[in-house]
């Protein structure tokens, strides 16, 4: 028998299995889910899970950043684990298959963000690892409007008022999703990684005092004036409010430099309580909160509503994962990716990470953590760049994966979680300086044993856990 018709018949005797296990009683799937044969996610029971393509519940258990020349050494092409990796196998096509094949053995059961897009074609033994790629629709639209290809480490957000913005979403979906949509393995796609949504450790800017500072012309500046003018009417409200000296809204549409009056933490160290504290003393600053959200949340929607549009037109079988949010974003932006996302993403670096799933909980939506991960100290890497909890040794890595993951399974809206990342960072730092004991294999290709082996016996008791 062919692997397609095997496909075929294990596909048809599942979807029956399937009907059975998650009927109508028990089940319930949002509008606009990709037909059966693909992934899809269901809420049965009052728990969420992904549908895999044979009709099965599916947890994804990912890893990031699987590559044959992974990080290279700052300011070279050399890369460690790229020299062993030749050393040891000689070619890309026998490491994938050695590399798929541990993971497998692992547990793991997709290949994260940037990844060999080719591993995802590797099939062993009938089986294949799910693929959920990263398109950079926001950070790539940037680059192209000739802010450079830092815009990430800069946090430059994309001005999703240019009509352009939709165009160049569109054309970089059917580039990237259209040759995939009839990948019945492939999971869904992200949508860009770590968005700015205000002050972060990028700056402490708000996105609305960013967009004002834009060229007059520019459509973000527009669409941020038109909001202000909206909100406060007149020009004198405004100015008792930003504390500035504008004659008319005109005025302030050509201004070349409009500050802030106030200047707020980053929004991943901020207290609700002493903000709350800070707005009723303040009734200034309430307002200025309020326009900034305002419109973040305008920003959002538009943001998530045109990728939506773009990835759905490309490639109408598969998931929609977001952008990875490196922290919890204001209400307005999480109310937005509930509104047009499949799956609300998030990356953290949590020692638990329950605080913080249960505060993207409650949407009606499931979520999937993008990234996750323990660094150890006892292998002779720095650890001195890049995010994530530090500890002492392998040992103590492999009980805060069983400890992170086993928390993190019970809530019911989380259907997945993707270790950063496959291969240990150069000692000297790669292209951003970070120098982190993050892999399940060191730079020769050696798996950590006890890493591993808690990830296989946690992997293999995750469902069970999420029942739970």
């Amino acid at each position: 028998m062919t692997t397609a018709s095997r496909f075929l018949t294990l596909f048809h005797a599942a979807l029956i299995i399937g009907f059975l296990a998650f009927s109508p009683a028990h089940a319930a799937e949002p509008a606009g889910q990709p037909a059966p044969g693909y992934f899809r996610v269901v809420q049965t029971n009052g728990h969420w899970w992904f549908i895999d393509p044979l009709g099965q519940p599916f947890l994804s258990k990912g890893v990031c950043h699987i590559q044959f020349d992974a990080d290279p050494t700052r300011e070279t092409r050399r890369s460690a684990y790229g020299e062993s990796c030749q050393a040891k196998y000689g070619a890309k096509q026998p490491w994938r298959e050695a590399a798929e094949r541990r993971l497998m053995q692992w547990g793991f059961n997709t290949i994260g963000a940037w990844s060999d897009s080719a591993l995802a074609k590797v099939e062993l033994d009938g089986r294949r690892l799910a693929d959920a790629p990263i398109l950079d629709l926001g950070s790539g639209f940037v680059a192209a409007d000739g802010q450079g290809r830092d815009a990430w480490l800069r946090g430059l957000f994309p001005d999703c008022f240019e009509p352009n913005f939709e165009t160049f979403c569109r054309r970089r979906a059917a580039e990237r999703c259209t040759p995939s949509k009839d990948d019945h393995w492939l999971l869904g796609w992200f949508t860009d990684n770590e968005m700015r949504w205000g002050p972060d450790w990028r700056g402490k800017s708000e996105l609305l005092t960013m967009f004002l500072n834009l060229r007059p012309a520019k459509a973000g500046r527009v669409a941020a004036v038109s909001l202000l003018r909206e909100r406060h009417g007149a020009i004198e409200k405004f100015n008792a409010v930003w504390k500035t000296p504008f004659a008319s809204w005109q005025e302030l549409e050509q201004a070349t430099n409009v500050a802030a009056p106030f200047t707020r933490r980053e929004l991943y160290a901020q207290n609700e309580g002493d903000e709350r504290k800070a707005n009723e003393s303040d009734p200034a600053r309430a307002a200025f909160v309020a326009d900034c959200e305002a419109f973040v949340g305008l920003l959002a929607d538009r943001y998530f509503r045109i990728t939506r549009e773009a990835l759905r037109a490309a490639d109408p079988n598969h998931l929609n994962f977001g952008c990875r949010f490196a922290y919890v974003p204001p209400v307005p932006v999480l109310e937005a990716a509930a509104r047009h996302l499949d799956v609300i993403s998030f990356n953290s670096y949590a020692t638990d990470p329950k605080v913080t799933i249960l505060k993207y909980a409650g949407r009606a939506k499931p979520l999937i953590i993008g990234e996750f991960t323990f660094r150890a100290l006892d292998v002779g890497l720095p650890n001195t760049k890049g995010a994530g909890p530090r500890v002492a040794t392998q040992a103590e890595r492999a009980s805060g994966f069983e400890r992170y993951v086993t928390s993190a399974l019970e809530i019911p809206e989380l259907i997945g979680y993707h270790w950063f990342q496959h291969s240990d960072q150069p000692k000297e730092g790669r292209f951003d300086g970070e120098n982190s004991n993050y892999g399940l294999v060191n730079a020769a290709d050696e798996p950590y044993a006890e890493l591993t082996k808690t990830a296989t016996e946690v992997n293999a008791r995750a469902e069970q856990l999420h029942r739970r």
